[in-house]
């Protein structure tokens, strides 16, 4: 889902939540608690729904600002790392990024070890990398010849 429809689908949940929850609040104070004979002023109960319309609107705009960012953790965020080669990687070797070492499969030819890749992708936990000198001349049949060679 695209961030921008995340944001509006988010305003107009919280839109309709904030109003059932203020109707549930005003009929309790309005009509429940003078049940038992629990009078409330009308000015406090404006000072109430209004307290919580701004406790709404402030959970809204904290929530707002998390809503389109990408993910802090997982394997989508190793798109664009760069990272060095172990092992060879015809196609398959490895790769370490950061402080991990991780079975790669290469989208292109044969890599040697002690080259500098980039991760342009991840299927399941395989990234898959193109040596970074190659990354703007890789082709779609090079990277579906790398991912039959992986699943195969």
């Amino acid at each position: 889902m695209l961030p921008g429809k995340k944001i509006r689908l988010f305003a107009l949940f919280n839109i309709v939540s904030t109003v059932i929850e203020e109707a549930v609040l005003i009929t309790v104070l309005l009509w429940l608690l003078p049940h038992f004979a629990i009078r409330i002023p009308l000015w406090l109960v404006v000072v109430l729904a209004l307290a919580w319309a701004a406790w709404s609107y402030l959970t809204y705009s904290l929530g707002k600002k998390v809503i389109g960012k990408p993910p802090a953790v997982g394997p989508e965020t190793m798109i664009g790392l760069r990272c060095r080669t172990t092992t060879p990687l015809s196609p398959v070797g490895y790769v370490q990024a950061g402080s991990e070492l991780w079975r790669a499969c290469s989208i292109t030819t044969d890599i040697d070890a002690e080259v500098e890749v980039v991760i342009t992708e991840v299927r399941g936990l395989t990234p898959l990398v193109l040596p970074l000198t190659d990354t703007s001349s890789a082709t779609t049949n090079r990277k579906s010849e790398a991912r039959r060679a992986h699943e195969g």
